[in-house]
């Protein structure tokens, strides 16, 4: 189980069914477009970044999905574009 769940989440989404091997919830972050809408893909990727950034807060999860949703710039659209983004701006939210 991953850091945050469905419930944890602040913000609405769209819940589309995906298989489980679809690159867009599973795998590491890579070239692959984050549907910053999709509650799956969102939550598949906060919860990947607080893995590999070993994160053990909710509310580390909850910044991760706010500066998604509110600061990360619009026309950055892959998973690992927007992983290093947040890297490199955390200290600054």
């Amino acid at each position: 189980m991953g850091l945050i769940t469905k419930s944890d989440l602040d913000y609405d989404y769209s819940w589309t069914t995906y298989d489980n091997d679809d690159p867009e919830i599973s795998g590491e972050p890579d070239s692959t477009l984050l549907n910053r809408e999709e509650g799956y893909e969102m939550l598949y990727f906060i919860n990947k970044l607080a893995e590999k950034w070993d994160l053990k807060k909710t509310q580390d999860g909850n910044k991760i999905e706010k500066m998604i949703k509110e600061y990360v710039p619009k026309n950055i659209h892959s998973q690992e574009k927007i992983m290093n983004w947040i890297k490199k701006e955390w200290n600054n939210y």
